[in-house]
């Protein structure tokens, strides 16, 4: 994801799946940019990123950790995708 100062929606959304997808990149990009909320706002409410979990984030790193708090971890929304790809 590529934000610009001062305009809340990105200006590039880029997947790349090596060609390890069964759908082709720029149709994810599409898909994703249609089912998630990308402005800062929205990914704040959809992560709920508004919780003092910085001690446990400071640990060890912040990715490829499965801990409850660690929302950006969770796979939720894979129904959600697979519904709108029809997959």
């Amino acid at each position: 994801l590529a934000y610009v100062i001062g305009v809340s929606e990105p200006v590039s959304v880029l997947i790349e799946t090596f060609e390890t997808g069964i759908v082709p990149d720029y149709v994810l990009e599409e898909g994703v940019k249609d089912l998630f909320d990308l402005t800062p706002k929205g990914i704040i409410k959809q992560l709920d990123l508004i919780r003092p979990i910085f001690r446990k984030t400071s640990f060890y790193g912040h990715f490829g950790r499965e801990l409850e708090n660690f929302t950006w971890e969770k796979t939720n929304r894979v129904d959600d995708l697979k519904t709108h790809f029809r997959i």
